[in-house]
């Protein structure tokens, strides 16, 4: 391993779990450039909010580089999730199963595509639960869950690599 190496320790159920997120994604992102989905719109947020012609511009010049680029991060996301196991069902897991312990090994480049795929999950999940800011955040409601969940694995991720402690 080098230096900067990530090791990302992670149940078999987060596994199996953010692993039908990611594909999720990848099903959002399949949806291509001119999409009404207001998640998808995220993920190429508008460069000239001021000027809609410009925007329009550079929008079709950017998007379907930029959405292939996520799905290309997403698609490295999910091969090191293939560490999991291939279980069809989490109900088919045993407790023991479900919460045994998974490591991922991470080089730099593969890390970086990790942090663009969970805070583009995040930004996703803040779309359809109406995240703006976090006084939004519904504590009650187990979807908001999911999204702190992506927000410690983001922040691990993004400590390791800056050297800090590995998460």
């Amino acid at each position: 391993m080098t230096e900067s190496t990530v090791v990302m320790e992670i149940t078999r159920i987060e596994a199996l779990h953010l692993r039908e997120l990611v594909a999720q994604f990848v099903d959002l992102l399949s949806e291509g450039p001119g999409s009404d989905d207001p998640a998808l719109a995220r993920m190429t947020p508008n460069a000239y909010p001021d000027d809609p012609d410009a925007a329009r511009d550079f929008r079709s010049v950017t998007e379907r580089d930029l959405l292939r680029r996520r799905t290309d991060d997403a698609g490295a996301v999910l091969a090191d999730l293939t560490v999991a196991g291939d279980v069809s069902e989490v109900t088919d897991l045993s407790m023991e199963e479900a919460v045994s312990e998974l490591v991922i090994v991470l080089e730099p480049d593969r890390a970086a595509s990790w942090m663009r795929t969970l805070a583009a999950l995040r930004l996703v999940l803040a779309s359809r639960l109406g995240v703006v800011t976090e006084d939004d955040i519904d504590d009650a409601d187990p979807r908001f869950g999911v999204y702190e969940w992506l927000g410690y694995r983001l922040e691990g991720l993004v400590t390791a690599m800056d050297g800090s402690a590995t998460s």
